[in-house]
């Protein structure tokens, strides 16, 4: 049986590098949006595994509600850069600040 260590020690590591991908790279957006999705997943691993080993569902019903939210987070960040790719010609962070009020 797989212990409850070796399922936080996985959540660490997928938290780690979804953590060095957003300081490493700060160019391409897409990349920064997939990063936060592997820091999702690794909290979801986290909550799936306390809630399994804890006997209690509350954790595994609030992944759900992460993965609603981290569903319409890629939606609406997706749709944001199909419309300043159209208006700009490019998707690069540097571009995006100029959108500062």
């Amino acid at each position: 049986m797989i212990a409850l260590s070796d399922y936080l020690i996985l959540s660490s590591i997928v938290f780690c590098i979804g953590l060095a991908g957003i300081f490493i790279n700060r160019t391409n957006i897409i990349m920064l949006l997939m990063c936060v999705e592997l820091i999702l997943a690794a909290v979801n691993t986290n909550f799936i595994a306390f809630s399994y080993y804890g006997g209690d569902l509350a954790g595994q019903i609030f992944v759900f509600f992460i993965l609603t939210v981290a569903a319409a987070e890629v939606a609406i960040g997706l749709a944001i850069l199909t419309l300043m790719f159209r208006s700009r010609g490019s998707i690069d962070i540097d571009a995006t600040n100029t959108l500062k009020g």
